[in-house]
């Protein structure tokens, strides 16, 4: 890292386990362009996660109409699922050495750097995964769940999904009965068991996420449908709980399906709901920026 003033470019990297979305801007913030493309989650290998990363920031310059760039002109902050991992974080790391300017950190922690402007917050983030961040008032930094697909991320939607099909398979057992939920699951798996199996050997995290809305969509004909919703809404109260026991901090819940769930929280968590100030891409940005301020430089040289 040499600083700011050499960073002709700023490039802000939101990555998950359904898509990559990136924001070009210059130092002064002015946006140049974005762009997106596939799922940059370290832990659906880190091949492809750099590929989509670079694939979303070759986007970005041609949508910005900037033809000619080199790595060393560029800042690049990024918030990718799987970067907790310290030995995913790594290995991502040395995919990108072509850029020397860049810093690293999980997703949900970039997502709660813009939803609360770098300041003492929490956020509870529920999409085709889910996690609980918090920066404290004394600074400190807690993570809740986020234990990953298919141990956790209760309340995500891959939860929501594995949930409908264990429900299906029971039901082509006739251990439970064929409910709307238990339907709609068939229409895209198929009813027999050889059919289920088949589609259970193939299907990853983002598979099962694909079948959370079909849960949403039979809540109000389906009992078990209901019950998962109510789960996942109770799973969202307990993450915010565990982050925030006081509950003095500021609280954001979103994600696709905690953007669909905050009305059935418990109230005193609704009490505690803001707008976000920003998205994972402005904390992807407040990172990298964070990274090349002087205090910092001067740190990472002692």
């Amino acid at each position: 890292m040499t600083g700011r003033a050499m960073a002709r470019y700023w490039i802000g990297v939101d990555g998950g386990g359904t898509a990559t979305r990136v924001r070009l801007t210059r130092p002064d913030g002015e946006v140049l362009g974005a762009a997106d493309s596939g799922p940059s989650a370290l832990g659906q290998g880190i091949d492809q996660a750099w590929r989509n990363v670079s694939e979303a920031i070759e986007r970005a310059f041609r949508a910005a109409d900037v033809a000619r760039w080199t790595p060393d002109e560029c800042a690049i902050g990024l918030g990718l699922s799987g970067a907790i991992v310290a030995a995913q974080n790594r290995t991502f790391l040395r995919a990108a050495s072509r850029f020397e300017r860049l810093a690293l950190a999980n997703d949900a922690f970039t997502a709660l750097l813009g939803a609360h402007a770098g300041q003492p917050g929490a956020i509870v983030i529920a999409g085709t995964g889910s996690i609980g961040e918090a920066i404290r008032a004394n600074g400190t930094h807690i993570s809740i769940g986020g234990w990953g697909f298919p141990i956790g991320d209760e309340a995500s939607g891959a939860w929501l999904g594995m949930q409908a099909m264990r429900e299906t398979q029971k039901a082509v057992d006739g251990r439970a009965p064929r409910g709307a939920l238990v339907a709609a699951v068939q229409a895209i798996t198929g009813d027999t068991r050889e059919a289920l199996l088949v589609w259970g050997e193939h299907a990853g995290q983002h598979a099962y996420g694909s079948l959370a809305p079909l849960v949403f969509d039979t809540e109000h004909v389906d009992r078990y449908a209901a019950e998962l919703v109510s789960a996942a809404a109770r799973a969202i109260d307990e993450i915010a709980v565990a982050l925030d026991p006081e509950g003095a901090l500021p609280l954001v819940v979103s994600g696709s399906i905690g953007e669909r769930l905050r009305p059935r929280l418990a109230l005193p968590v609704r009490a505690r709901l803001v707008e976000p100030a920003g998205d994972a891409i402005d904390g992807a940005l407040y990172l990298i920026r964070e990274h090349l301020s002087p205090a910092k430089e001067s740190d990472d040289a002692r």
